[in-house]
């Protein structure tokens, strides 16, 4: 945890959100400015700051990211589609500085992206 980290502060319950999953590895709350008209945020506890920080011993977790996704992807109904995106860097749109992962859907997305 890093203590001026946003997404530490939420999930330290310090920031209210409206968390839709939670356990001990990660945890994933709606987005308070949605580009999508489902879009989640999945993070995980650890802080790390992007993909470019992650390490072998990360592994389990960058995963669980991805079975979560698809699990809230089920629990919201959107197995019509929906996208998952982790952004690494500012020149990606990284805003907030601890990887995360965006679960979208309930639209149809263009290709390629961005």
């Amino acid at each position: 945890m890093s203590a001026d980290c946003l997404f530490c502060k939420i999930a330290a319950k310090k920031i209210p959100s409206k968390i839709v999953y939670e356990d001990d590895d990660v945890f994933a709350f709606e987005d308070i400015g949605p580009q999508a008209p489902t879009h989640i945020l999945i993070i995980p506890r650890k802080h790390f700051a992007s993909l470019n920080d992650a390490t072998k011993e990360d592994a389990a977790v960058i995963g669980k990211m991805h079975l979560v996704a698809a699990e809230l992807a089920r629990n919201f109904k959107l197995l019509d589609g929906y996208r998952t995106v982790a952004n690494s860097g500012p020149g990606a749109g990284q805003s907030v500085f601890h990887l995360h992962l965006h679960l979208l859907g309930g639209r149809e997305f263009g290709w390629p992206p961005g």
